[in-house]
């Protein structure tokens, strides 16, 4: 399963690349959504393209303006957070040098994670330049995704990592949580309704997995050894960005708002990949299937298999992640 991805999550990189259109009103509505109290999962990149740019049309100002206001908003909020963490840090401090209890043991060990959280999070509020992990996305994140509409225009949306198929009931997120990811060998199966009918690419360059420490060592676990997990990061040999093939929903709810979603199609691993120790893959699409892919349903599924057979193939290093 590829649980996280390091994306594009700036819009205007699609629009350079393919000359996309920006679906800018979703993106009004999600941010609207968010301002409102709704829980809205988004990388610092996506937002940054809009708080730092300049707006071209009164919908992208607007969506300017709202993610300004709402990060200026945040920051009293982390920073009346922080103040709390740091005097529970201090008061268990204090009280265990008096007396050993299990309320002051956990504080010390929980207060100093979350203000090292909390002053990440004030960090990146406030910092312009980008880091690495402003451009990554796990399942319930929203991120731009690119798809065609009926006219063969290029469209870029934004969706969240984490697909519930139109038709579906809400609680689908919850019985299946893997659904970020769909299997190739399931297409026409679980995802028969999407597969051949709603096509979307995700321009990524990295992907990370988790993976057994003993499986990656390449030997069997010791006598009372437990397993371990580690999280490897896959870098495509020589840096190119990979049009990562997906499936995408529109759904619709009677009490909910509407929900674009998407997941990514993987695979198979190559060999590389499998020898690290794991067991899938994401499908990057060859440059010159992407328009084919996209145009779906406009060729049959046995064409569309073909595209996810006759895919990019390169070499994956990879490393500890962070």
């Amino acid at each position: 399963m590829c649980y996280s991805a390091q994306v594009w999550t700036s819009y205007r990189s699609y629009q350079r690349m393919y000359g996309a259109q920006v679906d800018f009103p979703a993106f009004l509505d999600l941010f609207q959504r968010r301002q409102s109290g709704e829980k809205i999962l988004m990388p610092k990149g996506l937002t940054d393209a809009f708080k730092h740019g300049e707006p071209e049309s009164d919908d992208e100002a607007h969506c300017q303006e709202l993610v300004r206001a709402y990060d200026t908003a945040q920051i009293p909020i982390l920073q009346e957070q922080l103040f709390t963490q740091r005097r529970r840090l201090v008061d268990a401090e204090r009280s265990l040098s008096v007396k050993v209890t299990k309320k002051a043991t956990e504080d010390l060990r929980i207060a100093p994670k979350k203000i090292s959280d909390l002053m990440r999070k004030l960090d990146d509020l406030e910092r312009a330049e980008s880091k690495e992990r402003d451009d990554r996305i796990f399942a319930g994140h929203y991120c731009p995704v690119l798809i065609m509409d009926a006219g063969g225009q290029l469209i870029v949306r934004p969706m969240r990592f984490l697909c519930r198929p139109a038709g579906k009931p809400a609680f689908y997120d919850i019985k299946y949580p893997g659904t970020y990811n769909a299997r190739r060998d399931s297409l026409n199966g679980f995802w028969k309704g999407l597969f051949g009918h709603t096509h979307a690419v995700v321009m990524a360059s990295a992907f990370y997995e988790n993976v057994k420490l003993h499986r990656l060592e390449k030997r069997d676990l010791s006598v009372d050894e437990s397993e371990q997990n580690v999280i490897l990061k896959f870098i495509p040999e020589g840096g190119q960005p990979m049009a990562l093939a997906s499936l995408w929903s529109h759904w619709t709810g009677k009490d909910e708002h509407d929900l674009l979603s998407f997941a990514l199609i993987t695979d198979e691993p190559p060999l590389e990949v499998s020898d690290a120790g794991h067991d899938r893959c994401p499908v990057p699409l060859k440059a010159g299937n992407i328009g084919g892919w996209l145009g779906a349903p406009a060729a049959t599924k046995k064409d569309y298999d073909e595209m996810l057979e006759d895919k990019e193939r390169p070499y994956y290093a990879h490393l500890l992640a962070a």
